[in-house]
């Protein structure tokens, strides 16, 4: 039976932290909380009930997680939920928790400019999962790849429009 899936905009209670498992690869912590909102009779504004949830992602979303999202930030999020259990002092502990699939800023209130992640895209193009961080130069191409319909060069034609 599949883990309940989970869709909705939250916020983060505190900035995403990044580390790394010792194979390499990169995990980041997030804590989200989901809160109802709705007009009273008076026609103002109150909170509801909020859920607290730890989120984890992991790989090349982790980093760009990490890079790209404060606490405060609003953002609309997938995932699962599943039980995490672990032992503290000799009791047991469980809570609910959410594997992060797909996460972003939510543009309701804020302005987001996107970029293109290099080194994902490179490790698609050869089939690969990409590397670590560690493992990995934060520069830019210089030339972007002949098919890259979002490459801004003057000198070949490209723009800053997009290509529809």
């Amino acid at each position: 039976m599949p883990l309940p899936h989970i869709e909705g905009i939250g916020r983060l209670t505190a900035d995403p932290e990044l580390r790394f498992v010792p194979s390499g690869k990169a995990v980041a912590n997030i804590s989200i909380a989901f809160n109802s909102r709705r007009k009273n009779d008076r026609g103002e504004w109150e909170d509801g009930d909020t859920l607290f949830l730890r989120g984890s992602v992991w790989e090349r979303l982790a980093e760009n997680v990490a890079e790209s999202l404060a606490k405060g930030m609003e953002v609309a999020v997938t995932g699962e939920l599943y039980t995490e259990s672990w032992e503290k002092d000799g009791q047991k502990h469980e809570r609910a928790a959410l594997r992060i699939r797909s996460i972003a800023p939510s543009l309701a209130y804020a302005v987001a400019k996107v970029t293109k992640d290099a080194q994902s895209q490179q490790g698609a193009q050869n089939g690969s999962q990409g590397a670590s961080r560690a493992q990995t130069q934060r520069t830019r191409p210089t030339n972007p790849p002949a098919d890259d319909p979002w490459a801004v060069d003057a000198a070949k034609g490209y723009t800053d429009q997009p290509p529809f």
